[in-house]
C-alpha cells in the first residue's frame, strides 16, 4: 500500500468507513494470533533518569519529584507476585538509570527465570550493545524501546541527545536492529497527538513498523503534562489533526499497525484508558489489540513514576483488577491467554489495507 492511501485511512472521518477498517483490523487479529488476551505484568521499577525528553514526566530535569529504584528483592518479589495471579510476562520498565547497572539488571533476571516460568521483557532506554547482550545471556527475552516519533525534526525537539544536540530517531531504530541481531523479541512505537505531529509523520510511522518487521508495537494518546517543556506547545495545539480526537485516532493507528503487522503483539495502552477509561482499552481490543498490561507496581512507587499526569489507575486489588479484566475480555467472546504469549509463526507478510 502506497502512501498516499494510509494517509487516506488517517484522515478518515466518516463512522461507516471507519467501522470497515476496524472490523478488517480485528479479523486480521483473530487470523494471526487468535482470541486470545495476554497480561504483562508491568513492574516500574525505577523513576531515576538522565534524559531531558520534552514530554516526559521524569525527566531528569524535573524538580520536585522524589525519586526510587527499587531493590532486587522488591523486583523479584513482584514478578512472583505475576505468576501468582496467572500472568505470563512481567515487564521490567524504568527510566534510563545507569544505577541500573548491567550486572544488576542481568542478576534481576536470573532470580525472575529461576523463581517463575515467567517471560521477562526489558524497557530500559538506549543501552549499550554489551547491557543487552548480557542481559539477554540471562534470559530476557523481549526489549520494547520507543522511538515516538520517525520525524527527524520532531523527534529532535523532543528527544536532546545525551550531548545537548538534538537527538535523531536513527538512534533508536539502530538499537532496535542490535536487539533483533541479539535474539530479542523486539517491540517500540510512537505518541498519538504531539505538537507538530502530521498525519504525514505518522504513516511514516507505519512504514516503520512494517519495515522493522516489530515484534510488539504501542500506541497511546499523548497526555500533556505541566511539567514538561512541552506543556505550552500542547495547549497550544490546533483543534485539529492527529491527537484533536485522541481515542478515534488511537483506534485508526492500532488498527492499520495490526494489518501492517499482522503476528506482531499490540497492547491496548494505560494511555488510551487514561483519555478514554476502560471502555476505549476494551474497544482497542475490538479494533487489533491483544494485549493489556496491568501495573504491578507496589503502590508507594507506582505513584511516584509519573510519566504523564492522571496515569489509568483503578484502586483495586490485584486479584479484583484480574478478576474484571478477564469478566471484560470474556464478554467480549475472548479469553485470557496462557504462558508467555510471544510472536508465533513465521514472519507474516503486511496487509495493509
Amino acid at each position: 500500500m502506497d502512501r498516499a492511501e494510509i494517509l487516506g485511512w488517517l484522515r478518515e472521518t466518516d463512522p461507516a468507513r471507519l467501522e470497515d477498517l476496524f472490523r478488517r483490523a480485528d479479523a486480521a487479529r483473530r487470523k494471526a494470533v487468535g482470541d486470545e488476551v495476554h497480561l504483562r505484568g508491568l513492574l516500574e521499577i525505577s523513576n531515576h533518569c538522565v534524559r531531558a525528553c520534552a514530554y516526559c514526566g521524569i525527566r531528569a530535569p524535573r524538580k520536585g519529584l522524589s525519586r526510587y529504584r527499587m531493590s532486587a528483592g522488591e523486583i523479584l518479589e513482584g514478578a512472583i507476585r505475576a505468576a501468582a495471579l496467572g500472568f505470563g510476562t512481567v515487564v521490567l520498565q524504568a527510566g534510563e538509570d545507569p544505577d541500573l547497572a548491567r550486572n544488576f539488571v542481568a542478576d534481576a533476571v536470573r532470580a525472575v527465570k529461576r523463581e517463575t516460568d515467567l517471560a521477562v521483557t526489558l524497557s530500559l532506554g538506549e543501552r549499550d550493545e554489551g547491557d543487552l547482550q548480557a542481559w539477554r545471556e540471562a534470559g530476557a527475552d523481549r526489549y520494547l524501546l520507543r522511538f515516538e516519533t520517525s520525524d527527524a525534526a520532531l523527534y529532535g525537539r523532543l528527544h536532546p541527545g545525551r550531548g545537548g544536540a538534538p537527538g535523531s530517531p536513527e538512534d533508536r531504530m539502530a538499537i532496535l536492529r542490535t536487539l533483533k541481531s541479539l535474539g530479542y523479541e523486539a517491540g517500540s512505537g510512537v505518541l498519538l497527538g504531539l505538537p507538530g505531529q502530521t498525519w504525514e509523520s505518522l504513516a511514516g510511522d507505519l512504514e516503520v513498523f512494517r519495515d522493522l518487521d516489530l515484534d510488539m508495537i504501542g500506541v497511546g494518546p499523548y497526555v500533556p503534562d505541566p511539567a514538561t517543556p512541552l506543556w505550552r506547545e500542547a495547549a497550544a495545539r490546533p483543534p485539529e489533526g492527529p491527537g484533536a480526537d485522541p481515542e478515534t485516532d488511537a483506534f485508526k493507528m492500532v488498527a492499520l499497525s495490526r494489518l501492517a503487522c499482522p503476528e506482531s503483539n499490540i497492547p491496548a495502552t494505560t494511555a488510551l484508558a487514561t483519555v478514554g477509561g476502560e471502555a476505549a482499552r476494551l474497544s482497542a481490543l475490538a479494533r487489533g489489540a491483544n494485549v493489556v498490561m496491568p501495573n504491578l507496581t507496589p503502590p508507594r512507587y507506582r505513584r511516584l513514576y509519573r510519566i504523564y499526569p492522571g496515569k489509568f489507575a483503578p484502586d483495586l486489588s490485584d486479584d479484583a483488577l484480574l478478576a474484571g479484566l478477564q469478566r471484560s475480555v470474556e464478554s467480549m467472546g475472548r479469553r485470557i491467554g496462557r504462558g508467555p504469549g510471544g510472536r508465533v509463526g513465521d514472519r507474516a507478510t503486511s496487509s495493509l489495507p
